[in-house]
């Protein structure tokens, strides 16, 4: 594979267009609120511009989110003419994840899920071994996550969806209970440390890029990584649900100050919350060979990879100081390696990774209204 000069406005996702429409409809979304009290019902306004949505139903807080794949669906037809693996338990694993990863950032315990398959064509579906899969892959994610699966919509959207593609979604609907366990109380201070979990390779943020990347090389997905394997095999790694870790962290006394999904964005995503915080990491997880090969290959300095990609850390947990042993024990004891690898310091909100010297402002993440 020739080396390129890459990055993700190359690949056709420019978030500089698409987080301001975000911010529009945040705005528009918040004038909404006033249409709970009728029932009885409100908003915590702390919520918006979260991972996930929060209000309080007769002394209940109730989070709900909803999320998409993305394009790695397209991934997985190319890689099953040279594996025979259709790849769907995977990928429908990776589609709930992007749901449950967010709605427990608030302090949630997802609940229940609904699945959107919208495919291009009603032949999408007579491929019995890849239905089979998708439908076996997200029960099995649900087990996993200890949620249950309500429902969902198929849709064939002729002319909408490329007929040979299917786009998946999922909808997450969480309690956070007792409401204690809420992120969103304002707890992070000075000296809180940052716990980050484990990823598995790419997760689904930056496939865009990353499919750019094979379609400009001569291997395409057949491209051997460090590691010996195949480029778009390691590509296809589902994305871990980091649900039975939040939740053994609550059971081991734990209340998160705050949490962060890493997905777009990277590692400024980091600094979502409201308030004015340097996040300072002394020390970066080893980077997925998937990531490391993208990076060189993209020709990305450590700024556009950080700022792109997980780069290793799929999660972020903030706990008190004196709480950063238990969360990494309980963390460990539901399977996920994690990192203390920060401290929370007063000052202008920024990311500041020092062992590649790279820094983040605030001006490189716009979420909130």
């Amino acid at each position: 594979m020739t080396k390129n000069s890459l990055d993700y406005r190359a690949a056709g996702v420019d978030y500089t267009k698409i987080d301001p429409l975000k911010i529009d409809a945040q705005r528009a979304a918040r004038d909404t609120a006033a249409n709970l009290a009728g029932r009885g019902y409100t908003e915590l306004s702390e919520s918006r511009g979260e991972s996930a949505y929060v209000i309080e139903i007769g002394g209940q807080l109730i989070a709900a989110i909803t999320e998409c794949l993305g394009t790695k669906v397209l991934i997985a037809e190319p890689m099953r003419s040279l594996t025979g693996k259709t790849y769907f338990d995977a990928l429908a694993q990776d589609t709930l994840a992007m749901a449950i990863n967010d709605i427990i950032t608030v302090g949630a315990t997802p609940v229940f899920v609904h699945a959107y398959w919208a495919a291009g064509s009603s032949d999408w579906f007579a491929d019995h071994e890849r239905a089979h899969d998708l439908i076996q892959g997200w029960k099995k994610a649900c087990d996993v996550a200890k949620v249950a699966w309500g429902g969902g919509e198929t849709p064939s959207l002729v002319g909408v969806v490329n007929p040979n593609a299917i786009d998946l979604a999922a909808s997450c609907t969480g309690i956070i209970s007792p409401r204690e366990r809420s992120t969103l109380q304002g707890r992070i201070q000075p000296g809180d440390a940052i716990i980050l979990l484990a990823a598995s390779g790419i997760h689904a943020n930056g496939v865009s890029l990353a499919r750019k990347l094979a379609a400009d090389s001569t291997d395409e997905y057949a491209a051997k990584l460090s590691d010996g394997r195949l480029y778009g095999d390691a590509l296809l790694d589902p994305t871990p649900l980091y649900s039975p870790v939040t939740e053994a962290v609550f059971a081991a006394g734990v209340i998160p100050h705050y949490c962060a999904n890493i997905t777009g964005h990277g590692w400024r995503k980091i600094m979502r919350h409201p308030a004015d915080f340097t996040y300072r990491f002394h020390m970066i997880p080893p980077v997925p060979p998937v990531l490391a090969y993208i990076q060189e290959h993209a020709g990305m300095s450590d700024a556009e990879a950080y700022g792109t990609f997980n780069m290793g850390a799929g999660f972020a947990l903030i706990v008190a100081a004196a709480d950063a042993a238990r969360t990494l024990a309980a963390a460990q004891a539901a399977g996920v390696q994690a990192w203390h690898a920060g401290v929370v310091e007063a000052g202008a909100k920024r990311v500041v990774i020092e062992p590649i010297s790279v820094t983040f402002s605030s001006d490189d993440l716009h979420l909130r209204a």
